[in-house]
Parts: structure tokens; sequence; C-alpha cells
């Protein structure tokens, strides 16, 4: 390839970038009544930038090669900003690697492009081997906060064991999204912490804080559940005490792992709270999202408990690195009260599905809890299909 030809293939290379950034997004035509999906993913390993991915100096790379790879793109962290949407993105990097991105759009469906740069963490004495799935909350105290999971290779455990890991909650926060200030990690009692959460208010005049204890990195042991727990400072965050407000329970879509997602969303009625379950099947590990509401003045305290998931992975949001999976930890209240949640799937790639308050309220306040039996829970059946049969005979 002579350099002409390499430029006029650089030029191309964009010319097809801009134009796929640009597509236009659609919704998709059957729905539930209580979300919209839309039919492409939202932030894809292809919307990452190009010079990213290409050295674009003929010299260095004449064939054109790509030659650092991306992966995937999924598991963000959501927040509206000067009326855009931003989505902190987990990257992740053909080496396993994962670091932090920030996508922009200015309806929040389509058109995200990332800003040039990555988020550049300050490392701690102790250094992270891998970050993921950031959790952005403005918080009553003005700041903007990011928890993510910092994972580090676990030292206690035989030279050949190269996949034991010990996972925490990193904390960052910002004014701007430019300049971030790395905080020590949360301290609590449990050996693992993944799926921290911020509450974004002072609770008691403290930081409260959504946990996950884990007594491995994988498996949940004694631990499990959503918990929470608060802290006196932020800047040196310590819980000395979880109590479990959202537990595991046998045979539903949460027995194996549950997790808490984006921070909570506040409304006259309560809080409501999108989380993760996970149950085992025969073909592995499947990743659903639920939804719960907690009171207005005790957080801790759930309200309202829909049965089932709220959202499943469907069609080709099934396929992935790993399958089967839809995860969340980011969702946008706009001021006219829609609210886009925003989901990874597969850990390849990002979605968004978009509900109003109004429908979510309905949905957690309106939709039975599970019986946790086959009894009870066919009885909410019958006195559905009861009440249809009573209004379709009227007319």
């Amino acid at each position: 390839m002579t350099k002409t030809e390499f430029d006029q293939k650089v030029q191309q290379l964009l010319k097809n970038h801009d134009a796929f950034l640009s597509t236009k997004n659609t919704k998709v035509e059957k729905g539930n009544g209580i979300y919209q999906r839309y039919i492409n993913p939202v932030v894809t390993a292809e919307h990452t930038p190009l010079i990213w991915r290409y050295d674009l100096n003929y010299d260095a790379n004449p064939y054109l090669m790509e030659r650092i790879g991306v992966n995937g793109t999924f598991n963000a962290g959501a927040i509206e900003h000067h009326g855009n949407i931003l989505l902190v993105v987990r990257v992740e990097g053909s080496d396993r690697k994962s670091f932090f991105a920030i996508a922009e759009s200015p309806n929040g469906v389509d058109n995200f492009r990332f800003w040039d740069y990555p988020i550049q963490l300050t490392e701690m004495p102790d250094a992270d081997v891998n970050v993921y799935d950031m959790r952005l909350v403005k918080h009553e105290d003005e700041w903007i906060y990011g928890l993510f999971c910092t994972e580090r290779k676990d030292t206690n455990v035989p030279r050949t064991d190269t996949s034991s890991a010990i996972a925490q909650c990193g904390i960052v926060r910002t004014k701007d999204f430019l300049k971030w200030e790395r905080l020590p990690d949360l301290v609590t009692k449990s050996p693992q912490q993944r799926n921290v959460v911020l509450h974004p208010e002072f609770v008691h005049g403290k930081y409260a804080f959504y946990t996950r204890p884990q007594d491995g990195f994988i498996e949940a042991g004694s631990g499990g559940g959503i918990g929470w727990g608060l802290s006196e400072k932020i800047e040196h965050a310590v819980v000395e005490s979880e109590i479990i407000i959202d537990d595991r329970s046998y045979h539903t879509i949460k027995e194996v792992k549950n997790g808490l997602g984006p921070a909570p969303i506040k409304t006259a009625k309560g809080w409501l709270q999108l989380a993760h379950g996970v149950r085992n099947t025969a073909a592995g590990l499947r990743y659903v999202l639920y939804m719960f509401l907690t009171d207005l003045k005790d957080p801790s305290k759930v309200i309202a408990r829909p049965g089932g998931y709220f959202l499943a992975p469907q069609g080709a949001e099934r396929v992935g690195d790993v399958s089967n999976v839809v995860f969340s930890n980011g969702w946008v209240r706009r001021d006219n009260g829609e609210v886009f949640v925003y989901y990874g799937s597969s850990d390849t790639r990002m979605h968004v599905a978009v509900s109003t308050v109004g429908q979510l309220l309905d949905y957690v306040l309106n939709t039975p809890e599970d019986g946790l039996k086959t009894g009870p829970n066919l009885q909410q059946r019958i006195q559905l299909i009861n009440r249809n049969l009573e209004k379709l005979h009227r007319k």
C-alpha cells in the first residue's frame, strides 16, 4: 500500500465511522407498556474512536492494522449533564483490561460519541488490576461520585491459582467530568464488595451505601443480598455494620446473587430501585433486572416488591462474551418525567429502554409480589383472568 492509498483508506475509515455514529435509532414496535426498547444498541465496540484502535501513521502502520483492539463496551453509569446524556462506559480491551470512558449523546438514544481521552484514574498504593461498572450519583453534598469495582489478585491462594481475585469498592468524585479525585476504597467487614451504590442524600447526617457483601469473588457464600450501611465520612468511608434489605431467595430470579444497579430515583411515593438478579440454569448463570420501592424517609425499608423480572435479555442481547445477561448500573430521570434505563447485554454492548416515573411507579406498586410457591402465584394469575373475563363479558 502506498502512502497515498493509505491516506485515502484512512479518510474512508473516518467517513464510514462518522456515518455509523450518526445512525438514527428506532423504537421496537412491540412493547409491554412498562418501557420502550430500541432496535439498535446505543454503544458498541465499533463506537469507540478510531484513534484508540488504529495507528494512523503510515511509517508505523503501513498495513493500517487495528493495533489495540476493543472487545466490548458495557455496564455504563449514566447522568444528565448540560442537557446531554453522559455514559461512563466500561470499555474492555482485547487484553481483558477494562477502563472508563465517557460517551455523550444529545438525545440519549443514539449519536453517542466518545470523548477523545478515557478517564485516567489515580492508582492506589495497592494498584488496581482491573476496574469496572461505575455507578454515578449526584450527591446532596454537591459532588458527583463514581463508585466502581476494583479488582486485585488474591495473594492468599496457591501460585497455580491464577483466577482468584478480591473485589472492593473504589470511589472517585468530580464536578466537571474532567478532573477526578480518587478517594480511598470503601472499608467494610466483608471479604468482598461488589455492586456498591451511594445513596443520593444524607441519612441521619451520614453517607449511606447500598452494598453486596460476599464471601468469595464469584460465590456469595454466607453473604449476598443487597446490604445497607452508613459512614460518617466519604473521604475515608467505613461501614461498620451492614443489614440486608433485599435478600436472595430459593427458586426465584435472584436465588444465586443479587445487587443494586444505579443509584435510586426519588419520587413522591418512594425511592425507585433497579437491581439485578442471578439464577443458575443448565446453560449457566442468567442475569435479569428487577425493581422495588423503598421508603422516602427510611430508604432501607422496602415498601413494594413486584414479583418476577422487570427486563430480561431478548434476541441478540442473549449472545456475547458472557451470554444470557442483562446488567444495569445507570439510569437517568429527565425533567419531563422520562426515565432512560441503560443496560449492558452479555458483557458486550449497551442498550436503552425508555419509560416514565409514572409507568415505573405503577409497575412497582401494582404488580403482585412473588408468592414464592406455585400455588400463590397461580392464584394471582387466576384472579387476573377472572377480572378480565368479567370485564370482557360486560361488553
